[in-house]
């Protein structure tokens, strides 16, 4: 009789351990298809139902306040990971995790008290950093831009590292910064973005830089409708000093609508690798106006939770990802490796491998 209760104790102990893994996922404003920090995060979960047979359940909310209804929901269903994405989603995954402290939880941007939530942070300041260099690297005219979403520390990150790396690659360079707003509306405002994106343009800056989530696809847009800055349009105290992609094939498109003494309009993207968005005439071969991205692998550090919560191996507390192991980094791909030549590619990596080291600190605020 002991035996057959031992087997059947393992019995009962292996079927529980063989359930599924259900994830509850609570998107930011802007929502999982913002084609940045929110799609990443979606992209980390849909690997994971992939390649680790979890189950996975969205919640957009419409309105900021409906937040924690949706993680109460998952809670309550007891789903074994819920994970809130976005630092507006702190106050909700706390007080959630605190009701339940049997369950795991996760949070993407922000660090929480509670013991059973995992925090996803990133040294957005480190990518950025390098971005920045790029961008004092191959502007024409020495002005570049700063498009921020919602004025908030985290963004504040963004801009510091950028502007320090601008700066560090010429510090005569001017830079314009400006963000969307300053409630969670400025994730989701392209319209609002696309006028900021045309002020800066309107003031010499030939590459910008959004970290605005959703917001960011006006100023790509914008980039799209208008493709490069003339001479004649400049305005005073600002001229064309160089011109990086002077060979690199344009399309008839391009040619036509830029005749004359013109230099591209370019823009860099943020989160996911957008430089795709870039290729306006869907021929990577000719000139792509994203410059390059400061990717924020959000995807990763979902799936690595996830795959935590199913090896029974879930730790709560603060998870931080930079440079060194691949959090953040500048995307490099067919769109744009006509626009980086190897030689600002090589200074680009011996930068990275110093603020790996320490030997350059990059600033937060």
């Amino acid at each position: 009789m002991k035996n057959f209760l031992t087997v059947a104790l393992a019995l009962t102990i292996s079927a529980a351990g063989a359930q599924t893994v259900r994830v509850g996922m609570a998107y930011d404003a802007g929502g999982k298809a913002d084609k940045s920090f929110n799609q990443s995060a979606y992209e980390g979960t849909q690997k994971a139902v992939k390649q680790l047979g979890v189950q996975a359940k969205d919640f957009e909310p419409s309105d900021p306040s409906q937040i924690i209804q949706g993680v109460r929901s998952f809670a309550k269903e007891g789903f074994d990971l819920t994970i809130g994405v976005g630092f507006a989603n702190n106050a909700s995954i706390s007080q959630v995790a605190k009701e339940n402290p049997d369950l795991a939880f996760g949070l993407v941007d922000d660090v929480s008290p509670v013991k059973n939530v995992a925090s996803l942070v990133f040294n957005e300041e480190q990518g950025s950093y390098l971005v920045g260099y790029l961008a004092a690297m191959n502007s024409s005219t020495g002005v570049v831009g700063f498009l921020g979403g919602m004025d908030v520390p985290l963004i504040h990150k963004f801009q510091a590292g950028y502007e320090a790396g601008v700066k560090a690659a010429n510090p005569k360079a001017k830079i314009i910064s400006q963000y969307v707003g300053t409630t969670p509306d400025a994730w989701n405002n392209p319209a609002k973005a696309k006028e900021i994106a045309a002020s800066m343009r309107g003031r010499g800056a030939d590459i910008i830089f959004a970290a605005a989530g959703g917001s960011g696809n006006g100023l790509i847009d914008y980039v799209k409708q208008t493709q490069c800055l003339k001479a004649s349009q400049l305005p005073a105290g600002v001229k064309f000093a160089g011109n990086n992609f002077a060979k690199v094939p344009k399309s008839a498109a391009y040619q036509a609508a830029c005749k004359g003494e013109t230099r591209p309009l370019m823009f860099i993207g943020v989160d996911s690798n957008q430089n795709y968005l870039g290729d306006f005439d869907k021929n990577p071969a000719t000139m792509n106006h994203g410059l390059t991205s400061m990717t924020k692998r959000v995807d990763n550090a979902v799936y690595a939770l996830i795959q935590d919560v199913k090896n029974d191996n879930f730790k709560g507390g603060e998870h931080r990802f930079g440079l060194k192991d691949g959090g953040v980094a500048y995307a490099m791909d067919e769109y744009n490796k006509a626009l980086i030549p190897s030689s600002q590619l090589m200074k680009i990596e011996a930068i990275k491998a110093k603020i790996i080291s320490g030997a350059i600190k990059v600033p937060t605020k």
